[in-house]
């Protein structure tokens, strides 16, 4: 199969960009077809669900996030901790996340998965992770202020956290699929490897 891009023109550059692309692709029937879609970029991320083994907690932050607003919804998220990796690989960017944003130093760093967020639209690929900590690895955290961060720091049972997510209460993608790969670790069918 064949795929290539034949134009693009970049429409928007803010936080991230916008741009249009005109793509010429071989269809699954064999024919060869042109299509025109906005992509957006802002980099690569990694995000890291923070889980205390010794009494079965897990540190989530809640932010205010633009579009859930937009769509009518409640727009402060509770989800796993994540960022841009800015240049970082992603195993460091997971835990100055985890220092930044939750005031939390990783133990031991568990790579979960590396999927694109939204693949019809968004260019990003998002690392996850499971980070462990304990209670004497608990510093400061809320975010960076010079960076505009407003982050509340939220600690919970791993079970009280995927109820929410059964009750519809954790909407966040990253957040869902690490509490899901953390609930399948506790029963012996994860299969992460330790990144140091």
């Amino acid at each position: 199969m064949n795929a290539e891009i034949i134009s693009s023109n970049q429409m928007y550059k803010g936080w991230g960009t916008l741009t249009e692309y005109v793509f010429r692709y071989q269809r699954f029937d064999g024919e060869i077809s042109e299509i025109s879609r906005e992509v957006y970029d802002r980099g690569h991320a990694a995000g890291v669900l923070l889980h205390n083994p010794i009494n079965d907690k897990v540190i989530l932050v809640r932010q205010f996030r633009p579009p859930a607003l937009i769509n009518g919804h409640n727009p402060y998220i509770i989800e796993a901790v994540a960022g841009l990796l800015d240049g970082d690989m992603p195993d460091v960017c997971a835990r100055r996340e985890a220092l930044e944003e939750a005031g939390v130093v990783v133990i031991e760093l568990e790579f979960v998965s590396a999927a694109y967020a939204l693949c019809s639209s968004v260019t990003e690929i998002l690392f996850m992770y499971i980070g462990t900590y304990d209670e004497c690895d608990r510093r400061s955290g809320g975010g960076l202020a010079n960076e505009g961060e407003d982050i509340q720091v939220v600690e919970m049972k791993l079970d009280d956290a995927y109820g929410m997510v059964l009750r519809g209460e954790i909407v966040d993608m990253k957040t869902i699929i690490l509490l899901q790969a953390l609930m399948l670790k506790r029963i012996g069918l994860g299969t992460a490897e330790t990144h140091e």
